[in-house]
This record gives structure tokens, sequence and C-alpha cells, in this order.
């Protein structure tokens, strides 16, 4: 696939700003567990936050392969901030652009794409990841004998009461409780993307999704993760504790939540797959660069076959992941259902990415292992693409249930 001279200069623009702004940082950011504000500010600038977005509601008016374009160069330069723009663009400014109303793209969509705002997706519980249609949630309406909150006598293990979310209609507004987990941007976002089930006796169909500030009583980070690596996003477990909301931060109507996530997930995982690129494509320099000057019998590594070998399927699944990504984008970007590609681009570009990492790690050798080479940092950060999203379990039975 070709790029448009458009994409090329947003690509090489992006990825300027990542090698001056976020690549000399990334490592002490990943020590001191930094949230880089001022390096979102700038990546705000460049319209990073609102890819897709229209013109006309804030946003570039780009398109999903120039997404996957700037996720890639970002990633390139740090991996938890990769994440945190990922996020922000796709599921939540996605799922607003489809099925927010005017009011809700003016008062949230539109701050979210210049970059004011930062968006979370509160889809997790602590006791559902995958199969996101066994939320142990419950939904009634205040005044119909029932009172707001969680179930009595359910505490979830991790610290969250009831281990669910529940919405509750009274009124003018809704009363959400329960627990979200591994929230991206939980505790630094602004606004939360929450789906919670509205009936109870309705499985799938009774699942809605709505719009919470962060800053409202109720929603309360709970903790912070301790992770193996992207220590520049904080992921957080929510509690919801009577989390009182307007009912007009209702997304679509009642009952549509579940397909709400689900098409939000769809371009996620093209912007994971993106991801997983970048950071493999900067482990991959960094392992070039140090075979090409690292001596060894007389000449530099990269010429000894069993090294330049390695580089070389390094360097061919690092492009096979890329054009994955690129075709399932341009089928995005052209209305067509994308839901398997996207799946493949996700699984193959995240395995693919630990390999990579990996074999930069044995190309270093020792030095590999230690931190004073990037390339230890990038295998911490890159490990998550396998589970975020979906897992790449979960990308399989997608590419399956597609093939019957």
């Amino acid at each position: 696939m070709l790029l448009t001279q458009d994409q090329e200069m947003v690509r090489d623009a992006v990825r300027a700003f990542a090698q001056a702004e976020l690549w000399p940082h990334a490592a002490r950011w990943d020590k001191e567990h930094t949230f880089p504000k001022d390096a979102h500010q700038g990546l705000a600038a460049l319209g990073a936050y609102g890819i897709c977005v229209p013109e006309d509601q804030g946003g570039a008016g780009l398109d999903y392969v120039t997404l996957a374009l700037v996720l890639e160069e970002i990633a390139a330069g740090d991996g938890g901030t990769s994440t945190v723009i990922s996020v922000t663009n796709c599921p939540v400014n996605a799922i607003l652009m489809k099925y927010g109303n005017a009011q809700q793209k003016k008062q949230w969509l539109e701050p979210l794409a210049q970059g004011q705002l930062l968006g979370a997706f509160c889809l997790t519980e602590p006791h559902v990841g995958s199969d996101a249609s066994s939320l142990r949630t419950t939904a009634v309406r205040e005044g119909d004998g029932f009172t707001a909150g969680p179930p009595q006598g359910e505490t979830h293990p991790l610290g969250g009461q009831g281990g669910h979310v529940s919405a509750e209609r009274g009124g003018d507004h809704y009363v959400i409780n329960g627990v979200k987990q591994f929230i991206t941007s939980g505790k630094h976002g602004d606004v939360a993307i929450v789906i919670a089930v509205t009936d109870k006796g309705a499985g799938k169909k009774g699942m809605s999704a709505f719009l919470v500030p962060t800053n409202a009583p109720g929603y309360v980070v709970a903790r912070l993760e301790d992770k193996l690596g992207q220590h520049s996003s904080d992921t957080a477990q929510i509690n919801f504790d009577n989390c009182r909301i307007p009912a007009e931060n209702l997304i679509g109507k009642e009952g549509e939540g579940y397909g709400i996530a689900l098409g939000g997930l769809e371009g996620g995982r093209i912007g994971i797959a993106a991801q997983s690129v970048g950071m493999a494509r900067s482990a991959f320099e960094v392992a070039v660069a140090y075979a090409k000057d690292r001596q060894s019998f007389g000449q530099p590594i990269f010429n000894h076959q069993a090294v330049g070998f390695r580089l070389a399927e390094c360097a061919t699944q690092i492009e096979a992941a890329r054009q994955l990504i690129w075709h399932a984008a341009s089928l995005r970007d052209a209305g067509r259902p994308c839901l398997k590609e996207a799946a493949m681009a996700k699984l193959f570009a995240s395995e693919m990415a630990e390999k990579v990492c990996s074999a930069a790690i044995q190309t270093l050798g020792g030095y590999g292992y230690v931190s004073d080479f990037p390339v230890e940092r990038i295998y911490r950060d890159v490990r998550v693409c396998q589970i975020y999203e979906g897992t790449s379990d979960v990308q399989k039975i997608i590419i399956q249930r597609a093939l019957a």
C-alpha cells in the first residue's frame, strides 16, 4: 500500500516530535512512573488526540490509516504515551462520533479531539475481562421499591464494593455503582465512557453506555496498578459509589451498550496493533545500530550470519504486521466491515512485537538485559499488547468465527 503525500507529512511530523520529545525522556518516565503532561500538550497541538474526528467537531479530519501511522510513531517514542492517545482516539472518540448526539459531541467530543480532555473507557470488571457480555451488573429504577447501590453482601476480593457496576435511573439522572478494573487513564482522564447494565433480564440487550466525568461525586480511583511496563500511563481500578450523572449522559439508547462497546473495540484493535509495530520498530532500530557498532572476531556482529539473519527476520515481521494494519484501517476508512482484519492485525502485530523485542535483547546480549539500554523497557511495555483490547486468544476466536 502506498501512502499519500499528506499521510507521509503527518507521519514525519509526529516522528520528529516523538524522537525529540518522547524518546529522550521515556526511560525517566518509566523509572519515575511519570505522566508526561507537557508531552501530551505537544501531541495535542499536533492534533494527535482527534485524528479521525471531523474538523467541524474539533478534530484533524483524517483517516484510520493516518491514525495507525501516528500511533506507530508515538509508540516508537514511548509505549505508555501511545496507549493514552490510542484510548482517547478509539474507542472514546470513535464511540462519540458514531453514537453521540449533537450536544454530547459539542460538550465532550470537541474538547477530547483538541486534547483539552483525556478519555477513558470503562468496560472490564474484576470478574469480567474478554467476555464483555457477562458484566456482573444490575439496573433498577429509583422509586420502584429498590435503592441505589450494589447488592448487599457482595464484596469483591480486590476491594471493590459489589464486584459489578449498576446504573440506576431516577428521573433525570442515572446512579452508577460498582467496580471497573484495569482502566487506562482512570486517574488522569477527564471523562470516561462506562458500560453498565440497565435491564438485568435482557442479557446483551440490557447494557447501556454512559459519559461519566471523572470529577463526578462517587467516581473513586480505588487504586493504581503496579504494572510490568507502560509506567507513563496510569491503569486504575475505579469504584462507582452512587455516582450520579445526568440522564443526558446516556450514549445512544438504553440497551445499545454492548454493540457500542464492541464497535469501539474494533477500531481500538487497529490502534493497539499500530502501537505494537511502533515499539517493535524502536527495539529493532536499537538492535541494528548496536549490531553495526559491536565488534566480534574482528568485524561488526551485524556481519555474522546468525545475527544478520535474525535481524532480517525481524524486519520482515515488522513490515508484514504494518501491511495487515494498513489493510484493516483502509477497510474501516472505506466503511467496510473489518472485524476479522482488525483481529488479525492485532493478533499478528502484538505477538510479533514481543518476539522482535526479545530478538533485540538477544542481539545486545547482556546489555539488552539491563536498563542502560532501552530494549528491556520496550520489551516490558509491549507485552500488554497481547492482553488489552482483547487477548490473543480472543482474536483467534473472532477470526475462527469469521471463517465458519
